[in-house]
């Protein structure tokens, strides 16, 4: 049958070809002034688009039912948005305040651990695209959650309260965020599930109303991963376009206590012979460095040394951490790649127990690296690079079940 013979016909194409017009429009904002020219660079946006474009729908509409919630990995190795951290993993799922759902599965042995209860979005400018934008609204942290001597546990959100592993909604309730965060690349990850506990019935097939609905969402979320990034930091972050190369003052707010960690970020520039030296005193809690793109997606964590927790790191005799940043292998135990880009940023987060470290840095001459450390600041040889990048490949892959 040909097109005008179904009654939903003119609406789904129209729905259709506004969508492509939508991700047309999208890939023209790779080419941005915050962007460098260089073909890495450019090849990096249009990948950050592509990569997306992979989970638009599975955001839009295969998750999107409320009453037949669905826990999805919004990040990963082959996919990053949002200022991804690489020694975090990503959970949402779809819900609402009238429902009640539980979750369910193996605690798993990673150090940081938090189940968001996401609010309303607000109004106005500075609200960052789907999925994130919206106010925590309640949480429960890897110190709270209750998990039996099977190393198992069960959490209920919504519904009257319970004992034990509970979260309240509210009538703007909208999703719930899994975030968990590793050092070593032995622990495993938390196995979990979500499940309305009511449910009697099939999920229904999308309607025609539902699938308009995911075509404007889905064009809503292209645009604002090329709308926000890599302007949204600059613009409402604190990060200094006009001074790169250091870290600004930490901001903590409420939001960020209910996220369970503190944050800030450094956007970086290198010629290609220079280095940059991150410089910190070896402090209590679990942090993490990790370097990114332009549009704030990690770099290549699953290959390449640019990401850093306590336990993967060298700390000098001065009780000093330093990391090299760099275009090339110095030797370095703490080196963090640059993939060749010669623009970036550093996040450095901070959870659980003591307060965040003071980050100093300064750009050296590449040539000039040797000299600029301590005399007995940790090395590597070509060799031992490899077997650290092993320890990384498997740990990453063993975070993700399907790599």
């Amino acid at each position: 049958m040909g097109f005008g013979e179904g009654p939903d016909d003119a609406a789904l194409r129209h729905a259709w070809t506004g969508f492509c017009a939508r991700l047309d429009a999208a890939g023209e904002l790779i080419f941005k002034d915050h962007n460098p020219g260089s073909g890495v660079h450019r090849v990096d946006a249009l990948r950050f688009l592509t990569q997306n474009l992979g989970q638009a729908f599975d955001l839009a509409l295969e998750t999107r039912d409320t009453r037949y919630p669905a826990l999805h990995t919004f990040c990963g190795p082959n996919r990053k948005l949002g200022g991804d951290c690489a020694d975090f993993t990503y959970q949402q799922a779809w819900i609402d305040g009238s429902s009640t759902y539980r979750i369910v599965g193996e605690r798993g042995g990673a150090r940081f651990v938090n189940i968001t209860v996401q609010g309303a979005r607000p109004d106005g400018p500075g609200v960052l695209h789907e999925p994130f934008g919206d106010v925590p609204e309640a949480n429960l942290s890897a110190d709270r959650l209750q998990v039996t001597d099977e190393g198992t546990l069960e959490v209920f959100l919504g519904g009257p309260e319970r004992h034990g592993n509970w979260l309240p909604t509210t009538s703007g309730s909208r999703k719930v965020f899994i975030r968990q965060g590793f050092d070593s690349w032995d622990e495993q990850p938390a196995r979990l599930r979500i499940e309305r506990v009511d449910m009697e019935s099939p999920r229904p097939l999308p309607s025609t109303a539902q699938m308009l609905e995911s075509l404007s969402w889905a064009g809503d979320f292209v645009m604002g991963l090329l709308q926000d990034w890599p302007d949204f930091p600059f613009t409402y972050g604190g990060v200094d376009a006009e001074h790169p190369n250091r870290f600004p003052v930490m901001d903590t707010t409420d939001a960020d206590v209910k996220r369970g960690r503190a944050a800030t970020n450094m956007h970086w520039q290198l010629a290609g012979d220079e280095a940059l030296i991150v410089e910190f005193d070896m402090h209590d809690g679990l942090w993490m460095l990790t370097n990114m793109g332009v549009f704030f997606n990690s770099m290549d964590y699953l290959y390449r040394p640019v990401s850093y927790t306590p336990s993967r790191t060298a700390v000098d005799s001065d009780g000093k951490v330093r990391l090299v940043l760099a275009h090339d292998d110095p030797g370095c135990h703490n080196w963090i790649d640059t993939q060749g880009f010669e623009r970036g940023n550093l996040t450095y987060r901070h959870m659980l127990d003591g307060r965040p470290a003071t980050l100093a840095t300064r750009v050296v001459k590449r040539a000039d690296l040797a000299a600029e450390l301590p005399g007995d600041t940790a090395t590597v040889t070509p060799q031992q690079r490899i077997t650290q990048m092993w320890s990384r490949f498997d740990g990453i892959r063993r975070r993700y079940a399907s790599l």
